[in-house]
């Protein structure tokens, strides 16, 4: 794997000659731009994984620039900014635009090489910890010593040596992006990064504009594609994804080039794609819903995730393991499971499987009381743990409407129920349903729903 892409930007050829030396013998892959113009040039033909940003440059000054580029908020890399004629003034208004170091001129080589390491480590770590947050634990690899799971983690240890398409199946639950993130953490992608496509939140145009992304002007959107670069593309259930976008999709990733909307110029893109499905992929290519060719690129590497009830031996190590998570993370107290209510559990069904038991114990330790979990508490929280009688108890269902109309209203109560649950704290709803904030508000800008509304009206 090629290293992290750096672009370089300075006014002075001297500089950027001896940085493009110094960073390509650390194993970076490097390119320069001597003026804003070059600048923005570089940046749209391909996402930098990190810019060094000069501050004073022949066309414009690079607070300006860096003023731009964070214009909704955030960065799309880290930024480093580099200058002869720095002050204090200069570098607070880097960093309140979001730069993450200010270096001055004469640059030290020794600390520019550990400036940017630590600001691509940082990087990764706070998408790695936010895709953990989303997932709701951080399983560095799948619990449980029984033969079931040692064969599963033998196999994604041999599936992680090789680049090849992996389609991950099994129930809802069981774990499928845990197996992914364990793939990813022993491959030789381990060092970049591991972007979640949440296909259920997309449709049709937007689908396309949040994979391969937009530009207008000079005003450019990274797609996930491109997030992506060097590392994994994780496709959560790409069975909801649409025909058009599987095509084009597909395309993309067999040509390794990408054409962002509004643009007109190719794109390489390097990832590696993981794909999961609660759905019998085969029966949706049969009933026309899904893509022969896609699907069988995809299932070159098939893994299938059995559900919990298949392997009930291992349901003491996961309750173990999610009660000290919760313990450790979140503060919630202690408990020990007698023994009578480790056997009620081994004999549970688990419908939900792993999700369903990391819920429980954190019911149990919000809800429960005493240093051991009974049989009789067991059974009482069981008891009223089914589906209608918990989180979708407020949520009707609609079977005589068309199925997107069903969907729509059922989306709707779905999303306006978890928000009134939420407070209207929309990163604690966004981390409840399991979606990025950003496309929150455009499922609600689609569905009509007007947060700032409901808050005012609870």
């Amino acid at each position: 794997m090629s290293g992290p892409y750096i672009l370089v930007v300075d006014d002075e050829p001297d500089i950027r000659m001896l940085l493009r030396d110094v960073l390509e013998d650390e194993g970076y892959e490097v390119a320069l731009a001597g003026s804003v113009a070059e600048a923005k040039a570089a940046r749209r033909s391909r996402r930098p994984d990190l810019i060094l940003l000069d501050v004073w440059m022949p066309d414009g000054d690079g607070i300006s620039l860096l003023k731009e580029w964070n214009e909704d908020g955030s960065l799309p890399c880290p930024v480093v900014m580099i200058s002869g004629h720095g002050n204090v003034e200069t570098a607070v208004d880097a960093t309140r635009l979001g730069a993450y170091d200010f270096i001055e001129k004469p640059l030290s080589i020794d600390k520019l090489v550990i400036t940017l390491t630590n600001a691509l480590e940082s990087d990764r770590l706070q998408r790695e910890n936010q895709g953990l947050r989303r997932l709701g634990t951080t399983i560095s690899e799948p619990v449980g010593d029984s033969a079931v799971m040692n064969s599963l983690r033998d196999q994604v240890q041999r599936m992680a040596q090789h680049d090849t398409w992996v389609l991950i199946s099994g129930e809802a639950g069981v774990g499928k992006q845990t197996f992914a993130r364990f793939l990813h953490a022993g491959s030789a992608r381990r060092d970049n990064p591991f972007i979640v496509v949440a296909v259920g939140s997309l449709s049709g145009q937007e689908a396309i504009t949040e994979l391969f992304g937009s530009e207008q002007g000079d005003r450019v959107r990274f797609g996930l594609l491109e997030q992506a670069a060097g590392g994994v593309l994780f496709l959560d259930e790409v069975a909801e994804m649409d025909l058009q976008t599987q095509g084009r999709l597909l395309h993309a990733l067999d040509t390794q080039r990408i054409t962002r909307i509004g643009g007109n110029q190719p794109i390489a893109v390097n990832v590696r794609v993981v794909a999961a499905t609660k759905v019998d992929l085969a029966e949706a290519v049969h009933q026309g819903r899904f893509r022969e060719d896609l699907y069988y690129r995809l299932n070159v590497l098939p893994l299938k995730i059995p559900p919990l009830r298949e392997h009930p031996e291992d349901i003491p190590a996961l309750l173990k393991h999610h009660m000290e998570h919760l313990h450790q993370q979140e503060g919630l107290p202690e408990r020990r499971f007698q023994a009578g209510a480790l056997e009620r559990l081994r004999r549970y069904h688990w419908p939900g499987n792993v999700r369903e038991l990391r819920n429980f114990v954190q019911r149990l330790m919000i809800l429960g009381s005493g240093e051991e979990v009974t049989r009789e508490e067991v059974e009482r929280t069981l008891s009223g743990q089914t589906l209608g009688e918990a989180d979708l108890g407020a949520v009707k269902l609609f079977p005589d409407l068309p199925l997107r109309e069903a969907r729509e209203q059922f989306e709707r109560q779905y999303l306006i129920h978890q928000l009134e649950r939420s407070e209207g704290n929309m990163t604690r709803l966004a981390e409840r349903v399991g979606l990025e904030r950003t496309h929150l508000y455009r499922k609600f800008k689609t569905l009509g729903i007007d947060p700032k509304k409901l808050k005012t009206d609870g």
